[in-house]
């Protein structure tokens, strides 16, 4: 059992943002390429179709909560037993350790590619895991308010997506179901990058006030996240011809560079600066999440578990440099997240299930 204070807990309609803030990051950036690879035209189907697959394995999670007394360090022991429960918590650590890295690596890529290509990665991971640190160490609260104000401050982002249309041709996306269901299921599945991120729900959820409540505001964030993604796809698709969008890798950046104000010549600067506030609580939340799952399985005092996993983070972001090495942890976590939306959730939720209605017919 996980009690938490009623001080350290947030109101359960924040669910929403700490759940979207963490769909919504780098992978806006430039996802359309991977997923227009297979499917072509028919790419907004297959996001549509990997928002319904989050949406099922969020109902998932909360059914696997529900009477946990915690969150699923306590599932895994009351499942699996002390070791092997330890052990899959340890694992989870790591996936969020390892997503963490991920999204903060492939943002100082960016950083370097479209801005800065002599850019200190040194000495900037250090300066933006110093301002990580100093998040976490304020609580899970201060964590939520990062993740509300990296959804409401760079909001008018969104609106620039509206700048490609002048130059856009609705006929793009004619014939409609023009790919095969195979290749709709491999762009879906190509779409686990960008979508993970809800299953840190896992980890927090002692930290909800009236945590049931918090359903609607959970498949609210995802239904948003899906929008989001669909209307940025569909915009892509009309905006560049097929042969085009192979060959952008970050295919918003690109959109961006059309953007004329009397104040800014080059937008795509302001949309790449501006999106450190987005990724900022991307990387607090799963570096929190990976402190957490060490504190609930093994005692570790937090404060000591946060400052290895930074330090990890840190030597892990500086000394990945090639474009291989990072395209390969973007593979890596994208087939991690992929196995825990298909297999690992839903066998969790099939054991639970199984083990409860066990228990009440001993009863």
């Amino acid at each position: 059992m996980i009690k938490i204070a009623e001080r350290f807990k947030v109101s359960h309609f924040l669910v929403f943002y700490l759940i979207h803030s963490l769909q919504y990051g780098v992978g806006v950036l430039g996802f359309q390429r991977i997923i227009a690879d297979k499917s072509g035209r028919d790419a907004w189907i297959a996001v549509i179709l990997s928002g319904i697959v989050v949406h099922i394995s969020l109902w998932m999670i909360y059914k696997i909560l529900k009477d946990s007394n915690g969150n699923i360090m306590t599932v895994h022991k009351a499942v699996f037993g002390k070791w092997i429960g330890n052990t899959l918590s340890a694992l989870l650590a790591c996936y969020f350790l390892l997503v963490a890295i991920t999204v903060l690596r492939t943002y100082i890529e960016i950083i370097e590619v479209w801005m800065f290509p002599d850019l200190n990665v040194w000495l900037f991971t250090f300066v933006f895991l110093l301002l990580v640190y100093y998040i976490i160490r304020g609580g899970f609260r201060v964590v939520t308010g990062i993740s509300f104000f990296g959804i409401i401050l760079p909001i008018y982002l969104f609106l620039t997506f509206l700048f490609p249309l002048q130059f856009s041709d609705l006929r793009n996306l004619l014939p409609v179901f023009n790919h095969s269901v195979k290749d709709l299921l491999v762009s879906t599945k190509s779409m686990s990058l960008t979508v993970i991120g809800f299953e840190a729900l896992l980890v927090f959820y002692p930290f909800i006030k009236n945590a049931d409540k918090s359903k609607k505001w959970a498949h609210l964030a995802v239904a948003t996240s899906t929008v989001v993604y669909t209307f940025i796809m569909i915009i892509t698709l009309v905006y560049f011809s097929e042969e085009q969008l192979q060959k952008n890798v970050w295919a918003t950046l690109t959109m961006w560079k059309i953007v004329e104000m009397p104040f800014v010549e080059r937008f795509e600067y302001v949309g790449i600066a501006n999106w450190c506030l987005i990724i900022l609580p991307n990387v607090c939340l799963t570096i929190w999440c990976a402190s957490r799952c060490l504190k609930d399985s093994f005692k570790f005092k937090q404060k000591y578990t946060l400052i290895v996993i930074l330090l990890i983070t840190y030597f892990a972001n500086s000394l990945s440099r090639t474009r291989d090495e990072i395209s390969l942890m973007n593979d890596i976590i994208g087939q991690l997240g992929f196995y825990i939306l298909i297999a690992y959730i839903p066998m969790l939720f099939l054991i639970t299930i199984i083990n409860r209605k066990v228990k009440e017919n001993k009863a």
